[in-house]
């Protein structure tokens, strides 16, 4: 079986993360089609992977209709990570303990609290336990006042992980601050200069699969680059592909979303490609043991893929 030593490239952090595998985030969600424009954020803001490495943690989840109020104004992803950051609480809640919170009140920090971006009492929630047998949220930073109330408990896992909704987002004018964007980032640039140099020329040259590249990277991008001599030796049969089965092939070889090799190392089962919604549906399946990741396609051009490095 054909073989091909690819460069993982890991954009937008310079971090490698080791973390608990008991819980996903999005997976509990995507039994809860009310929270899929919620459940869409997390993962475009990388929020969910972060919340997967927590192992105690509470997320204050949104309607799709409470999401809709926070996207009216346009905010960019960012701005929406920060926001939705304000939503993870770092202690364990469950329906049970948000009913027996001592004195009635907690202050909970967050996970944008815990990002540094939050100066002075801006990243934490006030939870109180209110009349009526109903709990109020609010972020401290908004003069005490509780916008949100408990509405129900989604999952919990005590006490790893409580999912839970609340009525309405939390408002914070320390959040809901535009947030400066990513600087840009050169694609093509640093895949030369890790070895990739005949891929991204190859890309250059394909502006449809570069255009493809650059309106997924602000989301999250990673991409599977063939070193230069595994591509020279496949160059003659990509030399000789259609036009658009060029693009497909470029296009195969990444994935809209961010993946380090520690996720990469926890995930088994098909995975999608910036080709999958393409006309020929390319999608590769990822299978791990130990520290050896391998994606394998029933593709003709692509069919294995081996010796992950950093």
């Amino acid at each position: 079986m054909q073989q091909l030593k690819l460069l993982l490239l890991l954009l937008f952090t310079t971090t490698t993360f080791t973390f608990s595998h008991a819980h996903n985030i999005t997976r509990i969600l995507a039994d809860h089609p009310d929270f899929s424009t919620f459940n869409h954020y997390l993962t475009a803001t990388h929020l969910a992977d972060e919340i997967n490495r927590r192992t105690t943690i509470t997320v204050c989840a949104l309607s799709n209709a409470a999401m809709s109020d926070i996207l009216a104004s346009h905010p960019s992803i960012n701005t929406i990570k920060n926001v939705l950051s304000l939503h993870v609480l770092l202690d364990y809640f469950g329906a049970k303990k948000l009913h027996q919170i001592t004195n009635g009140t907690a202050l909970a920090a967050t996970m944008f609290q815990a990002t540094g971006s939050a100066p002075g009492s801006a990243g934490f929630v006030n939870i109180t336990d209110l009349k009526g047998g109903k709990v109020g949220f609010g972020a401290e930073d908004n003069g005490g006042n509780l916008d949100a109330v408990f509405v129900k408990s989604v999952a919990e896992k005590p006490y790893n992980i409580s999912v839970i909704q609340i009525s309405k987002a939390l408002t914070s004018d320390v959040a809901m601050a535009p947030a400066p964007g990513p600087s840009e980032v050169n694609l093509t640039g640093i895949m030369s200069a890790h070895g990739c140099k005949q891929f991204a020329d190859a890309l250059i040259a394909n502006g449809e699969a570069l255009n493809t590249y650059q309106d997924n990277a602000e989301g999250g991008l990673t991409v599977f680059c063939p070193l230069d001599d595994a591509f020279k030796a496949f160059f003659p049969k990509y030399k000789n592909l259609s036009k658009s089965d060029k693009t497909s092939f470029l296009e195969f070889l990444a994935v809209p979303v961010y993946q380090s090799l520690s996720m990469l190392k926890s995930n088994n089962g098909v995975m999608n490609t910036l080709a999958t919604d393409g006309a020929k549906k390319f999608d590769f399946t990822v299978q791990n043991e130990g520290e050896e990741v391998t994606l394998k396609t029933k593709d003709r051009y692509c069919q294995d893929y081996r010796d992950f490095d950093r």
